[in-house]
């Protein structure tokens, strides 16, 4: 799965591990990911969308037919 969100457009970001002795070493922070389904009234059917945990509380609170109008303005497929 890639780690990047749907209607946010949020993706990993890079910066360095610093040890005790500090060593940098590069590493990735990932934004919390997760896969939900959602019933698409207007269409008739149930969507799967890739949202980071931000963008599902902004869904909760515009609806998902909005969110998937943001979306498909973005370029995106749903």
């Amino acid at each position: 799965m890639s780690a990047h969100c749907q209607l946010t457009g949020v993706k990993p970001s890079f910066g360095n591990k610093i040890s005790h002795s500090h060593r940098r070493t590069s590493r990735r922070f990932d934004p919390n990911i997760q896969r939900k389904r959602y019933w698409l009234a207007s269409e008739g059917r149930h969507v799967r969308l890739t949202l980071s945990t931000k963008a599902i509380k902004t869904v909760d609170s515009i609806g998902v037919e909005a969110a998937v109008a943001r979306i498909r303005a973005r370029g995106g497929r749903v």
